[in-house]
């Protein structure tokens, strides 16, 4: 939960793309530098490179990137995660993690956007669970997901939202400290696993009418498409 109102933008422009991809490549070098560098260690890794590689991203970019996380690279040092807080309209809250050489730089540009009917700097942390999130599939229709979390060693998962006809879909939610544990167990079960991360679930989430939701989601998908954004998480389901 906290992100799924990206689902809703179907089109998708070449400079989204070019977005995308830029995020992929910022997650690989993330999950190099908080775990080991090698993916056969590294569930997070593992898929962060896999996801990449179907956006056509070089194998030359995703070793950069993983130097430049681990602290091979020649600008590793350069790049830190700092994360944001605040509400939007409407009162839903957020959480914005961003990659960033200056946060110098970055703060007053998020400042910027809040100011567009949100709050900045408000402290929402409590509002939403630090957690381990995978989402995977199966093409085997109609799976007790609540099963699969258990053998998995999941502690929660709810349905994906679009699947392929045919197919099962969960968003399992883990421990910290579990996700690369589930993510394997999820593997070795034949589940293809198509996001491994941490992340932030959302403890409630703010119930709005169909215009209030849209209003809140152009203000966070203004936030999303700022460069230096990695991830937003936010109580607006």
């Amino acid at each position: 939960m906290g992100r799924q109102w990206l689902h809703a933008k179907k089109v998708i422009t070449a400079n989204k793309r070019a977005s995308i991809t830029t995020k992929l490549v910022r997650e690989i070098t993330i999950a190099a530098k908080t775990g080991m560098p090698d993916p056969a260690h590294n569930a997070r890794l593992e898929v962060a490179i896999e996801a990449a590689r179907k956006q056509s991203v070089s194998n030359d970019v995703i070793a950069r990137a993983i130097k430049k996380g681990s602290g091979a690279g020649s600008d590793s040092a350069q790049m830190e995660l700092v994360t944001f807080e605040g509400y939007g309209p409407h009162n839903v809250p957020v959480i914005v993690e961003c990659l960033t050489d200056n946060r110098n730089r970055t703060a007053p540009d998020m400042r910027f956007l809040f100011r567009e009917g949100g709050q900045f700097g408000s402290k929402v942390q409590f509002l939403f669970d630090h957690v381990g999130t995978i989402e995977a599939t199966k093409e085997q229709d109609k799976l007790d997901l609540e099963e699969v979390a258990i053998e998995a060693g999941a502690n929660e998962v709810e349905p994906l939202e679009e699947l392929e006809e045919g197919s099962s879909g969960g968003r399992f939610f883990t421990a910290p400290s579990d996700l690369d544990t589930v993510s394997k167990a999820l593997k070795a079960a034949g589940w293809t696993v198509t996001k491994s991360e941490m992340g932030y679930k959302p403890k409630d989430i703010v119930q709005l009418d169909d215009a209030q939701r849209a209003e809140a989601a152009a203000f966070f998908q203004a936030i999303d498409d700022h460069d230096d954004c990695h991830r937003i998480y936010t109580g607006l389901g």
